[in-house]
């Protein structure tokens, strides 16, 4: 295979990108954390919600579906919702505009305690921003997933992540890969008979 091969490269590219993201210090340890905050949420009767544009509202249904269906074992479905309801999406950007998709669903489904994850790639989404604020105002905590430097949400969440790479594909990686290991560590903690080898 030559050096050159783009195809290869790409591979080393989402490679280097996640060695990135293991050598900045906290990330780990906040996947620790959420994942903790998750379980007890769950444990008191809390959900989560979650939403993106794009591929990352396929990243946010992958994430919902993998806790109240089946990750790696049977266990007990949780309670996460990804707010991509075509109906609702599109009565809510015709009656009310686009930047309202997100928010008018949290303002329905959020209450004090529970959770809202938020994905997008630049950080700047307005309907994504909207979201945040109206979960801040329900009482919700709210987690971001972002990326190139974390764009006009970078600081609003009470945690978030900030994806290396330089174009979308390759941050929506990082984005799965921390959805991923999020519901492992959860299930760790809720149903440690899942994992006998530790």
């Amino acid at each position: 295979m030559p050096p050159s091969d783009p195809i290869a490269q790409a591979f080393r590219d989402a490679r280097d990108e996640i060695d990135t993201f293991l050598a900045e210090s906290g990330n780990i340890e906040r996947v620790h954390r959420v994942a903790r905050m998750l379980a007890t949420r769950f444990q008191a009767g809390h959900k989560a919600l979650i939403c993106g544009n794009g591929g990352s509202a396929c990243d946010a249904m992958h994430f919902a579906e993998e806790f109240t269906g089946r990750y790696r074992a049977d266990r007990p479905p949780l309670p996460v919702m990804a707010l991509t309801d075509p109906g609702h999406i599109t009565c809510t950007a015709n009656d009310f505009g686009f930047e309202h998709v997100f928010s008018r669903a949290v303002e329905c489904f959020a209450r004090p305690g529970d959770v809202l994850f938020v994905l997008s790639t630049s950080g700047n989404s307005p309907n994504v921003l909207r979201a945040v604020e109206t979960a801040l105002a329900r009482g919700a905590t709210t987690v971001a997933l972002l990326g190139k430097g974390g764009g006009a949400l970078r600081g609003r969440c009470e945690h978030e992540w900030i994806a290396p790479g330089r174009t979308a594909d390759r941050i929506q990686e990082v984005h799965m890969l921390i959805l991923h290991v999020l519901i492992e560590a959860v299930e760790r903690i809720l149903f440690p008979q899942n994992y006998p080898n530790g």
